[in-house]
């Protein structure tokens, strides 16, 4: 494939796939540094992208693989963006819980398995619709809603358990 082909077909992929990066890295930067490695990544098998039939989808899931390397390569200092305002009307009591509660719950999510944990922020956070889900993580939608469910029931269990030592 010559460079004005390649162009021509990857080039209109970038705004997606940078959306993509951003939603999964939640960092402008890396999410643009990884769609560079993406397009260089492409770039370098070039002679092989005859045979592919999707180009899109080919391009989105090397852009997720970069994204988990990224997120494996710099887990213990992510810093996740899925705080909730508390209304000023709420006692200061009330507050205070509540911004404990979120925080017993961002580290349960944290400490999630990467899938489950990428899949639960895209859902909940990102207010990602399943098909974008597929699309970022390559899961069928039987899995994403498998590995919501188990998501789900494994915070609702540590939090239940969390609750009961601190009571």
């Amino acid at each position: 494939m010559d460079v004005e082909i390649f162009k021509k077909v990857f080039l209109p992929y970038h705004q997606k796939l940078y959306r993509i990066a951003y939603r999964i890295i939640q960092n402008e930067s890396s999410a643009e540094d990884i769609v560079q490695e993406t397009y260089t990544k492409l770039w370098d098998k070039r002679n092989d992208l005859d045979n592919i039939e999707n180009t899109e989808v080919f391009a989105v899931v090397i852009l997720r693989n970069q994204c988990l390397d990224h997120l494996r390569k710099t887990k213990k200092n992510r810093q996740t963006s899925y705080d909730y305002d508390i209304p000023e009307t709420e006692s200061l009591t009330k507050q205070i819980e509540l911004q404990d509660e979120v925080h017993h719950i961002r580290q349960l999510v944290d400490n999630l398995p990467e899938q489950q944990r990428q899949v639960m922020i895209l859902k909940h956070w990102d207010s990602c619709t399943d098909e974008e889900i597929e699309q970022i993580t390559g899961l069928s939608s039987g899995n994403i809603r498998v590995t919501l469910s188990r998501a789900r029931k494994t915070i609702r269990e540590q939090f239940k358990q969390l609750n009961r030592y601190e009571n």
